[in-house]
């Protein structure tokens, strides 16, 4: 198969960068090693209780983003968080709902896991791709946390400098508890962060109205240094050092089902000084929330700002 352009991860930045080339004419695919899109941008089920286990909700200040969020809010996919004076914009059947809308029109390949991204002689891009053979494309976009990225290029293929500053992103990690309740919770409707303590973030899905209430769903972020210390533990494990600062959300409701949803590369620890990198002279692009800045909003603009880069090198139609 040959592609004009592929981009390695449907994440916002994949999903947007996709869409955005797709609409300028050019022949794009995405790979992605899931089955789901979006990312961070996730949900989840666990019985009848529904779980929004990742980004909780985004607020908008590009106007880039703006046309986009307000593409989902025309479509009923978006809206506000019930509750709130200032906006949050989250997903109305959960935040996964607005990456799906995006994949919905492109040339998507799920659990195509791309193993090795190869320069060849003739100018244009292998890869390897797990069960599935090889892909060629003339293009490629690198979407993944940067450390996943590198490690599918040969060594040596970028200069140093650039490996230098790339190998310089690197990433906190988050544990996600997800509790589902026989009854209400005591959660604010709008959520909380607490201000000391290992849970970083709590938020109840059924006040949020992702999940079908009135019993109580919760999302636990925990601390990215709980996270790191604990990582490697157990769901157990993990709820028995959480339980008493969990016990004063529950209100008084039992825990029916207890989840572990562990984030790797959950949040940048610095990022890069542009919104992208663009290596002309090797077709290769990085792109994400190392690069944009550690939200959703950050990772959607430097989709949207690369998008426009490769623009630039894409033929042009001759005018009639």
């Amino acid at each position: 198969m040959n592609k004009t352009i592929a981009v390695v991860g449907a994440g916002i930045s994949g999903l947007l960068l996709a869409r955005d080339l797709q609409a300028r004419g050019a022949d794009v695919v995405v790979l992605e090693k899931s089955r789901g899109v979006g990312g961070r941008l996730a949900t989840k089920r666990v019985g009848p209780a529904v779980f929004d286990q990742g980004a909780q909700f985004f607020t908008v200040r590009d106007e880039r983003f703006r046309t986009v969020v307000n593409e989902w809010r025309g479509a009923g996919i978006a809206t506000t968080w019930p509750g709130r004076e200032t906006e949050r914009v989250i997903g109305v059947a959960g935040m996964t709902a607005l990456p799906k809308a995006l994949a919905a029109s492109l040339s998507l390949q799920r659990e195509h896991r791309v193993t090795r991204a190869m320069r060849h002689a003739s100018g244009c891009w292998e890869l390897e791709i797990e069960n599935h053979g090889m892909l060629r494309a003339e293009r490629l976009v690198l979407t993944a946390p940067v450390p996943q990225s590198l490690a599918l290029l040969e060594p040596g293929l970028l200069a140093p400098a650039v490996h230098e500053a790339l190998s310089l992103l690197t990433y906190h990690p988050c544990l996600a508890l997800l509790l589902a309740l026989d009854g209400p919770s005591a959660v604010p409707p709008e959520g909380f962060a607490p201000s000391a303590g290992a849970i970083r973030w709590v938020a109840d899905n059924s006040l949020k109205g992702v999940s079908p209430g009135p019993a109580g769903a919760l999302t636990l972020h925990t601390t990215p240094a709980f996270a790191a210390q604990h990582y490697g533990e157990s769901v157990e494990e993990v709820a028995a050092r959480l339980r008493s600062e969990i016990e004063p959300w529950l209100g008084g409701s039992g825990i029916v089902s207890t989840t572990l949803h562990r984030w790797k590369f959950s949040e940048p620890k610095a990022a890069h000084p542009e919104p992208f990198v663009w290596l002309p002279d090797l077709a290769l692009g990085f792109c994400g929330d190392s690069f944009g800045g550690p939200r959703v909003e950050g990772a959607a603009v430097s989709g949207l700002a690369l998008a426009a880069r490769i623009a630039t090198t894409l033929a042009r139609v001759p005018a009639e």
